[in-house]
């Protein structure tokens, strides 16, 4: 029997009133090896920790406790593969099974409590695999999203220097088969740091050629371990490392510890998005981003529900109703997605045909984030489904959402363009410059009074000092998100966008100035500055304006392709960059500052204003010419396509 909760409101104040005892109350739901000494504290550098003293196993609360209490004949996992024409279900027990023995394999090429894995793969079963496996092991593992490219791969590999990198021969995208091992070759060859082994998943698209000594093949390794237990680690110590942009261009490797994540994920499932147990949850994302790894893989499992992992697209896999026969056919109750998957769908079925053949009965609420939904978005689902559609806000930083309507513990009125009020545990506040708390209806800084609750990174990848400017420093006290927004009189929050240089394409962060580096290093190339600019169909995309060197042949559309073809090569297809602009300068401020904002807002189409201290005024106008005439732009009429 569901136990009662109070409203809302009374919830929320409980779990700022007193964040110990609401914390300590949760911890219990999850089954610990040994029970937390000290539900909040803080170390020697200031920082606040969760649960210290108390052991446990991430992967045991996501396999071995369902197995031992009743549910190992349940399905755990979904794989449904419309680029294979596959669907795949595992039961807890098959599950356990797998991941014991990858973990057997794993401690064969020397991974042990504390040592790092990459995982690069596409959306297949042995990835999760993989990720548990690590988890089984006490391993922290870091998940590179296999759109990237080898410069962000080798990036990546040198800051965890991973004992084993696990791949796979290919991945696919629509119609076409990618070769993932050359670019795994191509990144160890970059990286300063060579991992020992690689795993090698050969699948049967493509087979990839092994170097002899390092690479070992992914099945006959798995075929011939021993499965292994799991080992108890301190809710203190990693479970991963995800990476994401940072305004340097070097990312950020973001922390999640293992006993404020598990309290977390099983918190979020249970009042955010209302599943219990045995329910169908799906989140269409991918396992290179948190909600990959918060929402396809551990809260489901921690929870004891049934868990989809859908290698696919919205549109063209085959068609634009793919959403909605894998909620039919599978039963979910709750599905989870990004706006820009839904505007890819309208885009191609605007008046919903497809989603006319499906029986969504099942279905009781759709959630959206990684970027702001749209009114327009929001209205259309809204109108063909008959649905809750629930916005709700969160970073790779938090782990979870920070902004949501609740609905395990009261469904509230939806306002378009506002993911709601603040999660639990979540002080969320708009200051102004100085740091001070605005009133309803003023935008500002969006920032969140310390501490931070459960699940939320601890710290940065070997980096405390960056984590303390990146996000403690601009407001002590606070965490600075890095987006700005407003609350209005009922206490909705409305999440404008990033006030820094990460923008947000199609819900993958990522930063601008890591772009200016690679177009500034063209042998052409005096000065630039990319900005994001509004696109309907992914949130944001980048458009670089470019200052070409004295001297230099202006030929304009072949300076373009050869920068689009860098970013591509050195950040990957993700960063949706098409758009290079030769102008004659930059606007600046008198001191040298880019005006990246007011180029933005003109891109946009919005009012903007000449600051009193630009250097030539006029620049601006010739900025605005160059996006008309080459239609870039809200202001101007273009409209990115799939």
């Amino acid at each position: 029997m569901k136990s009662p909760t109070p409203s809302y409101a009374g919830f929320y104040e409980a779990s700022l009133a007193s964040p110990v005892d609401f914390w300590t109350k949760q911890a219990t739901k999850i089954a610990w090896y040994k029970a937390p000494v000290q539900t909040l504290t803080m170390n020697e550098k200031g920082f606040y920790r969760w649960f210290e003293g108390g052991t446990l196993n991430t992967c045991y609360l996501a396999l071995d406790y369902h197995v031992e209490h009743g549910r190992s004949e349940q399905v755990a996992l979904i794989y449904d593969s419309p680029v294979t024409k596959t669907v795949q279900k595992y039961t807890y027990a098959q599950l356990q099974l797998e991941v014991a023995k990858l973990a057997g394999a794993l401690r064969q090429l020397g991974v042990e409590k504390g040592d790092c894995v990459v995982i690069y793969m596409p959306m297949v079963p042995e990835a999760a695999f993989a990720m548990l496996a690590c988890a089984r092991l006490g391993a922290v593992h870091s998940v590179v999203f296999g759109g990237f490219a080898p410069h962000e791969l080798a990036i990546r590999i040198d800051d965890t220097r991973p004992k084993v990198v696990i791949s796979a021969s290919c991945g696919i995208e629509f119609e076409r088969v990618i070769p993932y091992k050359p670019l795994l070759d191509d990144a160890i060859h970059l990286a300063q740091f060579k991992p020992p082994h690689c795993l090698i998943l050969q699948r049967p698209q493509i087979h990839a050629l092994m170097h002899a000594g390092r690479d070992v093949d992914f099945s006959t390794a798995v075929a011939q371990a021993e499965p292994v237990d799991c080992v108890p680690v301190d809710a203190l110590d990693p479970l991963y490392v995800l990476y994401t942009s940072g305004t340097t261009g070097k990312p950020k490797g973001i922390v999640r510890d293992n006993g404020g994540h598990a309290v977390a994920m099983k918190f979020s499932m249970q009042y955010i998005y209302n599943i219990q147990p045995g329910d169908v949850y799906w989140a269409a994302s991918d396992l290179g981003w948190a909600v990959g790894h918060s929402y396809i893989i551990y809260a489901p499992l921690i929870q004891g529900c049934t868990t989809i992992l859908f290698e696919g697209k919205p549109v063209r896999t085959p068609d634009a109703g793919t959403f909605w026969r894998i909620i039919s056919e599978h039963q979910v109750k709750v599905f989870f997605t990004a706006p820009t998957a839904f505007r890819a769908i309208r885009k191609e079925d605007p008046q919903a045909e497809f989603l006319q053949k499906y029986d969504l009965s099942c279905l009781q609420q759709l959630f959206v984030a990684g970027e702001r939904c749209d009114p327009s978005t929001l209205k259309w689902l809204q109108e063909i489904t008959n649905k809750p559609i629930i916005d709700h806000w969160w970073q790779t930083e938090s782990g979870w959402p920070m902004i949501a309507n609740m609905t395990g513990v009261e469904l509230l009125p939806v306002k378009p363009g506002s993911a709601t009020k603040p999660v639990c545990g979540f002080d969320v506040q708009i200051l102004d410059e100085d740091g001070q708390p605005l009133n309803a209806n003023h935008e500002g800084y969006v920032c969140l009074k310390l501490p931070l609750p459960p699940g939320c990174l601890p710290t940065l990848w070997n980096d405390d000092a960056r984590f303390q400017e990146s996000y403690l420093s601009k407001f002590p006290g606070y965490y600075f998100s890095g987006d700005g927004g407003y609350k209005d009189d009922d206490g909705y929050v409305y999440i404008m966008g990033r006030v820094d240089d990460v923008i947000n394409v199609a819900g993958h962060r990522l930063s601008t100035g890591e772009m200016e580096e690679f177009v500034a290093s063209h042998p052409a190339v005096a000065e630039c500055a990319v900005v994001g600019i509004q696109d309907e169909m992914r949130g944001q995309r980048p458009v670089a304006f470019v200052v070409l060197k004295d001297g230099m042949a202006i030929d304009e559309p072949m300076i373009e392709t050869q920068l689009v073809t860098l970013i591509r090569e050195q950040i990957g297809a993700v960063a949706y960059f098409k758009s290079a602009l030769i102008v004659k300068r930059l606007p600046k401020t008198r001191s040298g500052k880019i005006l990246r904002k007011v180029m933005r807002q003109i891109a946009d189409g919005e009012s903007y204003n000449v600051p009193s201290t630009i250097d030539d005024p006029a620049i601006l106008g010739e900025i605005a010419e160059k996006l008309q005439n080459r239609k870039i732009g809200k202001g101007f009429g273009e409209f990115a396509v799939i």
